[in-house]
């Protein structure tokens, strides 16, 4: 498996959107619908490969806090990682910890956070995933309730 950092083209692009209709498929995540291209433009984008094929994208952008002083002064630029997406086949396989290792490193210049937020419905194995192997922590958590 590879990592690597790639530049927004047409095949890139393509590549994304394909990956975002399967995970909408899945219905994994609350609200998450497709991406189209502006979803997509001015964010650094990060692909894991096997054997030719993109099996995992990380994409986000880095930012300057503001209101988030509960965890960093305001000014304090961060890397928000928009999306982070696994095919199925190749969850629990470490490739998605690659990637987010592989990000943290090529941004800790430029960034002295990762922040990121999660709409899963598989809230316990995601969690476990970022806290625990990632080592990130806990900040806030926002739940809805139909009535």
């Amino acid at each position: 498996m590879s990592i690597s950092e790639v530049e927004l083209d047409d095949a890139v692009l393509a590549k994304l959107i394909k990956l975002s209709e399967d995970w909408t498929a899945e219905n994994s995540c609350y609200g998450y619908r497709t991406n189209d291209k502006s979803d997509i433009e001015g964010n650094r984008i990060f692909f894991a490969e096997e054997e030719g094929e993109v099996i995992g994208y990380l994409f986000g952008k880095i930012y300057k806090s503001e209101q988030m002083k509960a965890i960093m002064p305001e000014g304090t630029p961060y890397f928000e990682v928009e999306e982070l997406y696994v095919i199925p086949e190749k969850r629990s396989q470490g490739v998605g910890e690659k990637l987010f290792r592989y990000v943290e490193d090529k941004v800790k210049s430029e960034a002295q956070y990762v922040v990121l937020s999660t709409a899963t419905k598989n809230w316990k194995a995601i969690l476990h995933f970022y806290l625990d192997e990632l080592e990130m922590q806990f900040w806030s958590a926002r739940l809805f309730k139909r009535i």
